[in-house]
């Protein structure tokens, strides 16, 4: 299920746009990809992001992946509980398993985000682990 509304990434993160806030997390492809989650890093509130570089980092049994900001801007919000809850991002990756939210810098920066049809895709000429 790929939420038709949201943006993404071709590195699988996704982004929910209301007005100049961009809520971020990371696809259900990507939880799947990584396995069982054993450490999430989120950035403070109030750290400056850049789109496409990496503002936080999640390990799993398998790897540490940076996780890269869809946009540039400033964390405005971020979900803590999530540091201590992985199933969460198992659960519900693009509802309760949100990240942060960013106050978007340059609006113009949407226009080269993935749509849903774009994302799958991506996902599908991946190779699956």
């Amino acid at each position: 299920m790929i939420p038709q509304d949201y943006k993404y990434l071709k590195s699988h993160e996704w982004a929910k746009i209301d007005g100049d806030v961009a809520t971020v997390g990371i696809t259900d492809f990507a939880v799947g990809q990584l396995g069982d989650i054993v450490f999430l890093e989120l950035p403070k509130v109030g750290a400056k992001v850049n789109k496409d570089s990496a503002m936080c980092v999640i390990e799993s049994v398998k790897a540490a992946v940076d996780i890269n900001a869809p946009v540039s801007g400033e964390v405005m919000e971020v979900n803590t509980p999530l540091t201590q809850d992985f199933e969460t991002l198992g659960k519900d990756p693009y509802g309760q398993g949100w990240m942060v939210k960013i106050k978007i810098r340059d609006a113009k920066e949407l226009s080269s985000l993935l749509g849903a049809a774009e994302y799958k895709k991506v996902t599908e000429e991946e190779p699956k682990h």
